[in-house]
């Protein structure tokens, strides 16, 4: 039996972040704990992080999309939070947004991780975003580095 299995080091590699100003308060958290875990953690330098800041969530996939054909990067991680308000815009937006990215992952076979936060109010954005919960953003960030180099080595 074969286990195959990616590294979280991963120095070489280049990274693009896709982050909304939209709850900036909160997604600049998200952002501390990816920068930290791709450099800490990954290896990475500076020079290989690129950020990219959109208006909200919903500007997020055309960027995606834009840096996907452009094989400049090994992995996207996206960045936001989308709280319940009293619509349901939130319910919209987390399923068109979830289904694009995936798509856009498999398509151009690049590994694109979600760190969007969708959650029923604010607390519970704050919890995800370094407090009680962890830092959702140092998640989407781990997940990318393991998933470059387990594509690696297939």
């Amino acid at each position: 039996m074969n286990t195959y299995e990616g590294k979280l080091q991963s120095k070489n590699s280049k990274i693009a972040i896709i982050i909304s100003r939209f709850n900036s308060f909160i997604n600049k958290n998200l952002l501390d704990g990816a920068i930290d875990s791709l450099k800490r953690i990954g290896r990475l330098k500076s020079e290989n992080i690129s950020i990219f800041w959109v208006p909200g969530v919903c500007e997020i996939p055309i960027i995606v999309n834009f840096l996907s054909k452009q094989n400049k990067y090994n992995g996207l991680i996206t960045l936001g939070t989308v709280i319940q308000g009293k619509t349901f815009h939130h319910e919209l937006i987390s399923k068109d947004f979830n289904n694009i990215i995936f798509n856009i992952s498999i398509k151009k076979n690049i590994p694109i991780s979600v760190g969007v936060l969708y959650t029923r109010n604010i607390n519970q954005a704050i919890e995800r975003s370094g407090t009680k919960l962890g830092n959702k953003g140092s998640d989407a960030a781990l997940s990318v580095l393991e998933m470059i180099n387990l594509l690696k080595i297939i």
